[in-house]
């Protein structure tokens, strides 16, 4: 970055240099249950056949439909039954003329039978079998490669593998596919004020939220969370702490500590260290940032600030997108989608503001209605939503009736 820095950042400009600074982890050959919502990291192309031969689609009797094409209810056909093909029993290779062998579904279809006819139109007889019904060429059989053909695209480099495709490249033999694997990453909570949850709490004390919030939003994304105890408001216990966990970090992300204060360790930890950028961005909440790299192998840190709200807004801005660059997952950013808003809100000039809000779709469209007060302290308020009305900075107010672009927060994408 050439030139002098901007006194704030805009989101879309921090959240740019962010990704174009982390590279996607390595692939490398996984297990297919270990690669559910992993992003593929190869073209899996078809080598076998689905099905790999003609089977039956139904029990009943394999036949050659030239046999039982005269076959009613009132004349039916009676054959000699030869014998018996069960799934993975294929024994009985060739059908002469005239005759039937019983068969199961996914059974191999004999040489010299053409057509399957179900036990629903038969007396099911064992030593012959008496057919009411004709059967025409190709019924009930389900031919080699009509499912998949070899040659064919199974999967595409990126996509992201869900159950489906777990099945799909596990019925072609594959045991393994090549995806890049989830993230870990480190949360870490600062402050001597944070107490864990389950212990009593002091008159100037309050509960750690914030890491189980990063942690769990991590989670969620697909990678690894760890989420470290807490640690108080001196540099070197945090300095400490942060190269215990760098061995098992692809990220780290650190809440509080990021501000103007007196006891800000994290900045007055990493600040002399040279290698991790503090500033602001012009968003409402979460204007305190800062992103960089720590230790030998140069492992990215994101510092967010104190207050849930900011802090979760800031993850959902810089470190999801991070996540996802580092998994190979497309798009990074989380898409927008556009809702009438319900109520009037204002904004401040020259912040790009993320306004909590709950979007719904009825009879008249989808609408999305703000939630609570803008204090970034407010996790009640944060809990009831399931958006973020993104405002844009140069925009001060907002009627009711307008549409607005809204980010989905609990959607899959």
């Amino acid at each position: 970055m050439g030139g002098p820095e901007p006194e704030l950042w805009t989101v879309d400009e921090h959240r740019a240099r962010i990704l174009e600074a982390i590279e996607p982890l390595t692939d490398f050959p996984q297990p297919l249950m270990e690669a559910l919502g992993l992003s593929a990291a190869e073209d899996v192309i078809a080598e076998v056949a689905l099905p790999s031969f003609d089977n039956s689609g139904m029990d009943g009797y394999a036949v050659r439909a030239e046999d039982v094409v005269t076959a009613t209810e009132a004349a039916p056909v009676h054959l000699p039954v030869i014998g018996e093909i069960g799934a993975g029993q294929g024994g009985l290779m060739a059908l002469a003329p005239g005759t039937a062998a019983k068969i199961m579904t996914g059974a191999p279809i004999p040489a010299g039978a053409d057509s399957v006819v179900p036990y629903e139109w038969t007396d099911r007889g064992v030593a012959q079998v008496r057919i009411d019904r004709a059967s025409t060429a190709g019924q009930h059989v389900r031919p080699a490669g009509q499912d998949v053909s070899v040659g064919d695209m199974l999967v595409s480099s990126g996509t992201v593998l869900g159950p489906r495709h777990i099945g799909l490249l596990a019925s072609v033999g594959r045991a393994t596919v090549r995806s890049r694997p989830r993230p870990r990453v480190v949360v870490i909570s600062t402050g001597s004020e944070l107490r864990e949850p389950g212990t009593p709490l002091g008159r100037d004390s309050i509960y750690d939220g914030n890491s189980f919030l990063l942690a769990a939003a991590a989670r969620r994304a697909g990678a690894i969370a760890y989420r470290v105890g807490i640690v108080p408001d001196e540099p070197r216990t945090f300095l400490d702490a942060l190269e215990d966990q760098l061995v098992r970090a692809d990220i780290v992300v650190t809440s509080g500590g990021v501000s103007q204060g007196d006891f800000d360790v994290v900045k007055e930890a990493l600040r002399p260290l040279g290698t991790v950028w503090f500033g602001s961005v012009a968003m409402q909440p979460g204007k305190p940032q800062g992103f960089g790299f720590v230790g030998d192998d140069r492992t990215p840190i994101f510092t967010l600030p104190g207050n849930p709200v900011s802090s979760y807004v800031s993850f959902e801005q810089f470190v999801l997108p991070a996540i996802r660059k580092l998994m190979g997952r497309t798009p990074y950013v989380r898409p927008a989608v556009s809702a009438r808003l319900t109520h009037a809100i204002s904004s401040p000039d020259g912040r790009e503001q993320m306004v909590r809000a709950e979007y719904d779709v009825d009879r008249g469209g989808a609408s999305v209605t703000p939630v609570g007060g803008h204090g970034s302290h407010l996790i009640g308020d944060l809990a009831s939503s399931n958006a973020l009305v993104v405002v844009p900075a140069d925009v001060t107010a907002v009627a009711a009736g307008e549409q607005v672009q809204v980010l989905r927060l609990d959607e899959e994408f």
